[in-house]
């Protein structure tokens, strides 16, 4: 018999592993995972062409619906003369301050993120019941001839803080959007200090919207040890970011550790359940390729969709060494705050050099210094028109 029916007569025979192998591989990534993976954003098998434009416009009508509902909501509630609120007064010395740094945006107005943000927060902090979760400052940094309009309808509710005219008056040199940027969150950051002194601190953009477990594991995560030897804690990374394919060693790590432990559990439960009669053994080749068939199914699906699955406790989130990009929501524990208020005072920054790269720069390059980042994320970012860079007419998911 020539070699080579020798070779298919033994090698694809359907009993043969190298058969299955190829089969499985065949079906998984040319069948399954496509048909089930097309509609999802951060998927590699998301089909661009036929579904962004939609999936872009339906985030934004329903962005824009909750903006008018925010609206309505904080334009019928009763002033603090008419109702006392709770959170307009803010005590000293609180576990935890939330700031939010607002201004005047030129572009989306109608979507009222500002709104979106303190409605949500509204509802989690009622939700903590008589015990605070935490104080909360809206801090605008407004500088423009327009008002912040949105910052104004919040003020019976909630303590806002702005620079006072002297402080307009001294930051009034001609800088570029990037540096004017930092030298406000540096002013949100001191001046939340300041008033309140508390013992840990999250500044907020005013276009991050928290999710409801949001204190839960906050809490969680300060009463981890890491937490009093960190700089800053990052509560967001954008979820295109966040794929095992990616110059984080760490991830690199948990790809290779997903792939071994779905490899194991497989071959190992193949004895007592299999009913496509498969002839695999736990043996190095087999063990070896159905560590790269989940590593690479893993990475296809997307990374971000197997993250959700820690939402199911606060004890769940995983926290990592930091990634450079970018600041909407950060946790700085103890008051390691006045510590990176100074650090990006004795920085400038430009386009390519923002805060949150100064920010990442800082912690790896001075002794003793360290930053993390939490998955998944706490908060979704909402702003699909930035107040620091050009806008499309109309902002796509990705």
């Amino acid at each position: 018999m020539p070699r080579w029916r020798l070779f298919f007569s033994q090698f694809l025979r359907r009993s043969s592993p190298c058969t299955q192998a190829v089969v499985v591989t065949i079906i998984t990534f040319c069948v399954v995972l496509p048909l089930c993976c097309h509609r999802l954003l951060y998927s590699y098998f998301f089909i661009r062409s036929m579904y962004l434009d939609s999936m872009s416009e339906e985030v934004l009508h329903e962005s824009l619906a909750r903006g008018q509902a925010a609206l309505h909501f904080w334009q019928g509630k009763p002033t603090s003369a008419e109702v006392p609120s709770r959170f307009s007064d803010v005590t000293q010395h609180p576990e935890l301050l939330v700031t939010v740094v607002t201004a005047h945006r030129y572009e989306g107005a109608d979507f009222h993120y500002l709104l979106q943000v303190m409605q949500q927060l509204h509802g989690i902090l009622r939700g903590c019941g008589e015990q605070r979760c935490a104080e909360v400052l809206v801090c605008d940094v407004e500088s423009g001839p327009l008002e912040n309009q949105d910052a104004k309808l919040l003020e019976p509710h909630f303590r806002v803080i702005r620079p006072s005219p002297q402080e307009k008056l001294s930051n009034r040199d001609q800088v570029n959007t990037f540096e004017k940027e930092k030298r406000d969150y540096v002013f949100c950051l001191r001046k939340g200090w300041e008033l309140v002194k508390p013992k840990n601190i999250i500044v907020l953009e005013d276009d991050a919207l928290p999710r409801l477990d949001f204190f839960k594991v906050v809490k969680d995560l300060l009463s981890r040890r890491f937490a009093l030897q960190t700089l800053y804690i990052k509560l967001y990374h954008p979820e295109r970011l966040q794929r095992y394919w990616n110059p984080e060693p760490y991830r690199i790590l948990e790809w290779v550790g997903l792939g071994l432990v779905g490899a194991t559990a497989l071959l190992l439960s193949l004895p007592y359940w299999n009913p496509c009669s498969f002839t695999f053994t736990l043996s190095f080749s087999h063990l070896l390729f159905f560590t790269l068939y989940f590593m690479a199914a893993a990475e296809l699906l997307g990374r971000h969709y197997l993250l959700e699955v820690r939402r199911l406790s606060p004890q769940l989130y995983a926290v990592s060494p930091a990634t450079e990009c970018c600041t909407p929501a950060m946790l700085f524990p103890g008051n390691a705050s006045l510590r990176v208020a100074e650090y990006l005072d004795g920085s400038f920054c430009f386009k390519g050099n923002a805060k949150d790269t100064v920010l990442y720069q800082i912690a790896r390059t001075t002794p003793g210094e360290r930053s993390h980042s939490v998955e998944p994320n706490l908060i979704t970012h909402i702003g699909a028109y930035s107040s620091v860079r050009t806008n499309p007419a109309r902002p796509k998911l990705l």
